[in-house]
C-alpha cells in the first residue's frame, strides 16, 4: 500500500515511482541539488582523466588516480561516518562540500594556469576524495530521516537516477567542450554547477542522530562500527558483491585508451564511454516502478551483479573481436549499467532499513568507502592488468573475475539469497 493509501495503478508498477519527490520538499531540494552538481562534478571527472592520459599517454597512470583518491576515500569514509553518529549531519556535510568546491575551483586554476602537472591532479583528487566520502554518507544517512521506509527504494532509485544523469551526461558534455574549448571550461562549469548542492543542505533542518553527543569521536567508534558489521552477514554481503563489481570489473581507466586507439577516435568517443553506462541506468530507472514491490533483496542484488559481470565481459569480447564496432561496445556497456542501478537500489535499501539509526552514519561511511573505494581501486587494476595484457582484455578478463566472485561469495553465505525486506535483518 503506497503512503497515500490507494493503490497504485498497474502500469505505475513499471514505470519511474516519484512519490518521494512529492512527499517530502526537503528529499527533493537534495535530490535537485545533487543531479546538478554530478553534471559538473563528472564533467571534472572526465576532464581529469583526459589530461592525465594526454599528458602520460599511459592507461597505468590513468589508474594511478583511482589510488591517489582511494587513501584518503578510505579514510575520511570510515572517520567521517563516525562524526554522523554523533554530530549535526547537515553541518558535517555543509563543512565537507565547502571542500569539495574548493578543489573545483583549485582543478580551475591549474587549467587557467595550465600548469600541466599530472602531480597537482592527483594532490586534489586526493584531497576531493575524502570529502567525497565525508559528504555522500552524510547524504544516505539523512535520507531515513526524511522518508517513511515503504519509500526508500523508490528514493534510492532516484538516487542511483540522479548520479546516472550526471554520468550521463557530463562525460558528453565534458567531451564535447574539451574538443571545442578545452579543458577550463569543463571545470569552471564544475565550479558553477556544484552551489547547486551547497543551497540544497543549507535548507535542511539540523540533523541529530539519535543518541547524538555532538563531540567529535575516537577512533574506538570507528571499530564499533567495524564489529557491528561482522555480525551483520546479510550488510557484510553487499559490500562484498558490490566489491566483485567495482573491483574486479570496472573499465573506466582503459576507456581514454579505446576511445583514442580501439575505436581510433577522440574526446567526444571518450565521453561516449564514459556515459554509456549511465545510459543504461537511467533507461532502468525509466522502468524502475517495480523496484519497490520485490522483497528477496538479497538474490535481487546477486542476480544483478552476475548480470553486470556478463554485460562488461560481453563489453570487452566485443572490442577484440569487432573493435571498429563502437556501438556495440556501448550498448554492452549501457547493459552494465542497467544492472549496476538495480543492484545499488537494493544495496542502499538494506543498509538503511537493517541498520539501526545509531549505527547508521558508521556503516554509510563504510558503504561510501566500498561504493566510491571499489571503483578507484578497480581503475588501479584495470590500468595495471591493461598494462600486463592489452586494454580489451583487461575489460573482459574483468568482467569473468565478477561472475566468479559472486559465485563463490554466494556459495559461502546461501543465507543472505534469502534476505526479505519485509523482516529486515542485518
Amino acid at each position: 500500500m503506497s503512503v497515500t493509501g490507494r493503490r497504485p495503478r498497474r502500469w505505475l508498477r513499471v514505470v519511474t515511482d516519484v512519490r518521494p519527490l512529492r512527499h517530502s520538499a526537503d528529499f527533493r531540494r537534495l535530490w535537485f541539488g545533487q543531479t546538478v552538481a554530478q553534471l559538473g562534478q563528472q564533467m571534472a571527472a572526465v576532464t581529469i582523466a583526459y589530461q592525465v592520459y594526454t599528458l602520460t599517454r599511459s592507461s597505468f597512470a590513468v589508474g594511478l588516480v583511482g589510488l591517489y583518491a582511494l587513501v584518503p576515500l578510505v579514510a575520511f569514509g570510515l572517520y567521517g561516518g563516525a562524526l554522523l553518529d554523533v554530530m549535526d549531519r547537515r553541518r558535517v556535510a555543509l563543512v565537507a562540500s565547502a571542500g569539495l568546491w574548493l578543489m573545483s575551483l583549485a582543478l580551475l586554476a591549474q587549467a587557467v594556469l595550465d600548469l600541466r602537472s599530472v602531480g597537482v591532479l592527483y594532490a586534489v583528487v586526493a584531497v576531493q576524495s575524502g570529502c567525497f566520502a565525508v559528504v555522500n554518507a552524510a547524504r544516505s544517512a539523512i535520507i531515513p530521516k526524511l522518508l517513511p521506509p515503504d519509500l526508500l527504494p523508490a528514493a534510492n532509485a532516484l538516487t542511483m537516477a540522479s548520479f546516472n544523469l550526471g554520468f550521463t551526461v557530463g562525460p558528453l558534455l565534458g567531451g564535447v567542450l574539451i574538443a571545442w574549448q578545452g579543458v577550463g571550461w569543463a571545470y569552471a562549469i564544475d565550479v558553477v554547477a556544484f552551489t547547486a548542492s551547497l543551497y540544497a543542505l543549507v535548507r535542511l533542518p539540523p540533523m541529530h542522530p539519535d543518541n547524538a553527543t555532538g563531540r567529535p569521536p575516537g577512533l574506538g567508534a570507528v571499530v564499533d562500527g567495524l564489529r557491528f558489521l561482522r555480525r551483520a552477514p546479510n550488510l557484510r554481503m553487499t559490500f562484498v558483491l558490490d566489491l566483485c563489481a567495482m573491483v574486479l570489473a570496472q573499465p573506466r581507466a582503459v576507456f581514454p585508451a579505446l576511445a583514442l586507439t580501439v575505436y581510433v577516435g577522440g574526446a567526444s568517443t571518450l565521453g561516449l564511454l564514459q556515459a554509456a553506462p549511465a545510459i543504461g541506468s537511467l533507461v532502468a530507472f525509466a522502468l524502475s516502478g517495480w523496484i519497490g514491490h520485490v522483497h528477496r533483496h538479497g538474490l535481487a542484488i546477486a542476480v544483478a551483479v552476475v548480470c553486470y559481470g556478463l554485460a562488461v565481459a560481453a563489453a570487452g569480447a566485443a572490442a577484440i573481436g569487432l573493435p571498429g564496432l563502437l556501438w556495440l561496445g556501448v550498448t554492452f556497456l549501457a547493459l552494465s549499467g542497467s544492472a549496476d542501478m538495480v543492484s545499488a537500489a537494493y544495496r542502499s535499501t538494506m543498509l538503511q532499513a537493517a541498520a539501526p539509526d545509531e549505527m547508521r552514519g558508521r556503516l554509510q561511511g563504510v558503504f561510501t568507502v566500498v561504493v566510491a573505494g571499489g571503483p578507484r581501486l578497480g581503475d588501479f587494476l584495470a590500468g595495471s592488468l591493461a598494462d600486463l595484457t592489452t586494454d580489451t582484455w583487461a575489460v573482459a578478463l574483468g568482467g569473468c573475475a565478477c561472475i566468479t566472485g559472486v559465485v563463490v561469495a554466494c556459495a559461502l553465505q546461501p543465507r543472505f539469497l534469502r534476505y526479505d525486506a519485509r523482516a529486515p535483518v542485518p
